[in-house]
């Protein structure tokens, strides 16, 4: 992404506890968007939450030691796209969201 204009961003909602291969889950997808040279990418950390499969009593929401977390990639859709299906493989579940964003600065200050 070069100049603010439209893009997008993507939303992947997974776990903690996921992993792909050897390493965490959230670990491997922010790796693969630097890789891929999207603009950017962040992991939020998750108190509480269900969703999916994931459907705990409140007793277990509090206590889960499987947190839920959002990376959120933003870049123009065709690399957003291009980045989820080389991701399709690394995450079998979860919850996967695109929607159109204006991007109003982007690039370091002087």
């Amino acid at each position: 992404m070069d100049a603010p204009g439209p893009a997008a961003l993507l939303r992947i909602f997974i776990g903690e506890n996921d992993v792909f291969g050897d390493q965490p889950l959230v670990d491997a997808l922010i790796y693969k968007a630097q890789q891929m040279g999207l603009a950017g990418a962040t992991a939020l950390r998750g108190r509480i939450g269900y969703g999916g499969k994931r459907h705990p009593s409140p007793s277990h929401l509090v206590l889960s030691q499987d947190r839920p977390i959002v990376v959120e990639v933003v870049d123009v859709r065709d690399k957003i796209d291009t980045y989820v299906a080389a991701i399709d493989p690394m995450v079998p579940a979860g919850l996967i969201t695109v929607e159109a964003i204006e991007v109003v600065r982007y690039g370091r200050g002087s």
